[in-house]
């Protein structure tokens, strides 16, 4: 017997400031279903799934979601409104005995559910929004961007966790190596149509260059049939006129159509200028430090950075990715150790948090008012590279068009801000590049000529990024920042360092192979017999396990209440669940520690 769908829409139409944005939208979601919903910027992929998630409502069609199912939506910037702290957010939803899945999930996404609303910052409230939704386990989960300002360690469990699910999802992401690894179906939005393909993101692109094909052949056939009726409309209309009425009106109909026809929406046409070559050598670290109080950041580190270099940092969140990068840009001050930049250095900085952006001002004012792209006594120019050029002209490079150039910088999407700030960064001449988190929101077609540049730009990048598939595609080294202050540098990108990481181990024992004496000596063992990710969980383990011990006493407590049975018989059963649940995790956590005290020696 069929099962009922999730979610279904019929028939959608919706427009927002006079622009139809869908019209007779229509698509289901089943049970299980692993879907990736993919378009360009702009195309309506948030919108849709705000219309999914009963948000906005559609200007005409339907939106039928079944009794019974719960349908959860994780937003790009969530309203906390009314709450003291993260936590507070994260469990609102939540009966008390199931509190812990909030923990569960604050531990893998690595936020602090303490942390007072008013000082957290976006990517902590996104995180926030994100723990709440994988606890409340809804049948159906709306995700827009949710690896947005997580670390590679988080992302990763949050595959795990999707992997593990029996929900079903909807997936907005701009992360191709993660949508690879969790899509079994494509929802692809096109000019306002939405397409359906049986098959993962992987084979996304390969449809897509198929269907734009067939559509490129289609319009060229229209084309010459058009060209070729005109034709005979014009040479032989004044003897036929009676008869080819029909004709005619075939005519007429075929030039609607493909009026009617929305063209595709182009590329951005960005483009990377060089300013003149910097001294070969760009950056020299020689044994350089940082510590803050009690926390090293950086033990003794050095790495020498040459013209053309693709050098890529990477590490959790919070490791010190940003502090090195400071130092070996100049502007912040080693402890220790000394770092000595090259000659004739022009840099551009792409900044992750906007900050550049002020949410205030127009994107006209955005550019026309940048000091270092201002052209004097013309209002309406901006300077790029060297050239000067209309604002809008140069707006619409980037796919903006005419009326948003007076509109506000916060109106736009994340996608938007990140083009924006692309804008502003290519209209200058660098030959040294500081990207910091620059593909978040960006759309694939957008990426992938990103990409392209970088692998043509004649100057030197420095990059941070989570977005494995990008780190691949680009860097040329990788400097892995893997905590307790320790950086190592790495050929190649992302792939790379995984493979001559968990290579590296072994490679030690044969290099420096032990004594008898060392042999014998546990400490020695112990640090040869544990990555750093195992020690890191063995140290964290006992403190798991305690705060397991404590809920399930707490859920012990709570089911001794010999009324609880008969007058809540809903949270009785909810809480007799979360204590066997909790039970299985504590058990699965004691032997997970017994095993690698083992292996510690």
């Amino acid at each position: 017997m069929a099962r009922a769908p999730l979610l279904q829409l019929t028939d959608i139409s919706l427009t927002f400031g006079g622009n139809p944005v869908f019209h007779n939208l229509s698509l289901v979601v089943q049970p299980g279903d692993r879907v990736a919903l993919v378009g360009r910027n702009g195309s309506g992929k948030s919108t849709l799934m705000k219309v999914m998630a009963g948000l906005v409502e559609a200007d005409s069609g339907d939106c039928i979601v079944p009794p019974g199912v719960r349908v959860g939506y994780m937003e790009q910037d969530p309203d906390m409104s009314g709450f003291a702290t993260l936590g507070d957010f994260a469990t609102s939803e939540l009966d008390p005995s199931e509190m812990y899945r909030v923990e569960m999930a604050g531990e893998g996404l690595k936020f602090d559910p303490a942390r007072p609303v008013e000082t957290a910052s976006g990517g902590e409230r996104r995180r926030a929004a994100l723990a709440k939704l994988m606890a409340e386990a809804p049948e159906l989960m709306l995700l827009d961007e949710p690896t947005n300002h997580l670390d590679i360690e988080a992302i990763a469990w949050l595959e795990n966790e999707l992997k593990q699910t029996r929900a079903g999802y909807v997936l907005i992401s701009h992360d191709r190596a993660f949508l690879r690894e969790l899509t079994r179906a494509t929802l692809w939005i096109d000019r306002g149509m939405v397409r359906r393909q049986e098959r993962g993101f992987d084979e996304f692109e390969a449809w897509r260059d198929k269907v734009w094909e067939d559509e490129d052949m289609q319009r060229h056939k229209m084309d010459r049939k058009i060209k070729s009726e005109g034709r005979w409309a014009v040479e032989g209309i004044s003897a036929r006129r009676k008869r080819n009425q029909g004709r005619l009106r075939a005519l007429h109909d075929l030039r609607a159509e493909r009026a009617s026809q929305i063209r595709r929406q182009g590329t951005a046409a960005m483009e990377l200028s060089s300013a003149s070559k910097s001294g070969k050598k760009v950056i020299e670290a020689d044994k350089i430090t940082k510590a803050y109080g009690e926390k090293v950041i950086l033990k003794p580190f050095s790495i020498k950075i040459e013209r053309g270099d693709r050098v890529a940092f990477v590490g959790p969140n919070g490791v010190g990715k940003t502090t090195l990068l400071k130092m070996l840009m100049g502007q912040e001050a080693p402890d220790s150790g000394s770092v000595k930049l090259g000659t004739n250095l022009m840099p551009a900085i792409f900044d992750q948090s906007r900050a550049q952006l002020d949410p205030e001002m127009t994107l006209w004012e955005s550019l026309a008012g940048d000091p270092e792209m201002r052209v004097s006594g013309k209002a309406d120019q901006i300077m790029v590279r060297g050239q000067p050029k209309h604002v809008v002209g140069y707006l619409k490079e980037f796919l903006f068009d005419e009326r948003q150039a007076r509109a506000a910088v916060k109106s736009l999407s994340g996608g938007e801000k990140a083009r924006l700030l692309l804008a502003k960064l290519m209209a200058r001449e660098s030959n040294l590049l500081v990207l910091d988190e620059p593909t978040n929101d960006l759309d694939i077609e957008t990426l992938d000529l990103l990409q392209e540049l970088l692998d043509g730009f004649d100057g030197t990048v420095l990059l941070v990024s989570h977005d494995r598939d990008f780190l691949d595609r680009v860097a040329t080294q990788t400097v892995a920042m893997e905590g307790d202050g320790r950086a190592t540098v790495y050929a190649g990108g992302w792939s790379d360092y995984q493979a001559q990481r968990q290579d590296a181990p072994e490679e030690r024992l044969i290099k420096d192979k032990p004594t008898k004496k060392k042999a014998e000596s546990k400490p020695e063992k112990a640090s040869e017999g544990l990555s750093f990710t195992e020690k890191h969980r063995l140290e964290a383990l006992p403190g798991i396990i305690e705060r397991l011990e404590a809920e399930i006493a707490k859920l012990e407590e709570f089911l001794m209440d010999p009324e609880l049975f008969s007058k809540e018989p809903v949270k009785f059963k909810k809480a007799s669940e979360a204590l066997a649940e909790r039970q299985l995790a504590l058990a699965a956590a004691e032997e997970e520690w017994l095993e690698l005290e083992e292996k510690a020696g």
